[in-house]
């Protein structure tokens, strides 16, 4: 395929892309003629085996396949009401999975959509990574408060230390070192470095727990300090399991502190610092 005939139908692709509901999508209507089919009723066919390659693949149908109708001129000024669907740009990729791949617009469309609906995963795959860091960086800045107001009230670093760990007993069940050996981390390596986000936010909200409980309740020493993140560990597991999550039994996730690395040199290579 020429490179002049390869930007034609990347053209024609990208003008009949809508915004419908917030979501970028195709008329059914409209593609058919850009994938190479005249006859209505056979893209229709081809819009039907998309549809259950997408219930194969666990994805829901209603989310990608929108059954809509619109209007269509006739001659003499005249119009028509007819069925369309709006597909998704995995919809799209779908349908042009299951077209004939002997038509040149097939082939760029089995590709293009191919490219779209990897990037989109790769964004989405960013944004979880962005938000276990940030979760991460936020139990950090937790921990760190909450050691603060620990040594105003007598409870030195080993202190704060033991206390964290009976705090991890009561929310996974397991102490720190057992959770380590669970989720493959060293160590001298933070649990939490290794932990799926949930469980980073669940140890976050018991923390900022006995941070406010300490104050409020004007606690002191270790032993009355300990107690209560026992007990606000406790209650963020019971929550936990009352929603059918056993934080013990999350799988684990790639060290954050290489998720964070990644984030920071795809950063500089789509950013790259000017030279002065």
């Amino acid at each position: 395929m020429k490179a002049n005939e390869i930007q034609n139908l990347f053209n024609s692709f990208e003008s009949i892309a809508i915004d419908y509901d917030g979501v970028e999508c195709w008329s059914a209507r409209e593609l058919a003629p850009v994938m190479g089919y005249v006859q209505w009723r056979n893209f229709q066919s081809i819009i039907e085996k998309a549809k259950e390659s997408a219930s194969n693949a666990g994805e829901s149908i209603s989310n990608h396949f929108a059954d809509v109708s619109k209007m269509i001129g006739l001659a003499k000024g005249a119009h028509r009401q007819v069925d369309d669907v709006m597909l998704t740009r995995y919809a799209c990729y779908l349908v042009a999975q299951n077209g004939d791949p002997r038509k040149a617009e097939i082939a760029f469309a089995q590709n293009y959509f191919a490219v779209q609906t990897r990037r989109a995963e790769l964004v989405h795959q960013r944004l979880l990574d962005y938000e276990r860091v940030q979760a991460r960086a936020k139990l950090a800045e937790t921990e760190h408060t909450l050691s603060g107001v620990l040594y105003e009230r007598g409870v030195d670093a080993k202190g704060f230390a033991i206390i964290r760990t009976k705090g991890d007993r009561a929310l996974f069940g397991l102490d720190t070192a057992l959770m380590k050996r669970r989720v493959g981390a060293p160590e001298k390596r933070p649990l939490a470095d290794f932990l799926s986000t949930i469980a980073i936010k669940a140890k976050d909200l018991a923390a900022e727990m006995t941070s406010v409980n300490v104050q409020q309740k004007d606690l002191h020493g270790q032993v009355a300090i300990e107690w209560e993140h026992i007990d606000n560990n406790s209650a963020v597991r019971n929550m936990l399991l009352n929603r059918g999550i056993r934080p013990e039994a999350l799988p684990p996730e790639e060290d954050v502190k290489k998720v964070e690395r990644r984030l920071k040199a795809d950063e500089k290579k789509i950013f790259p610092k000017k030279k002065k």
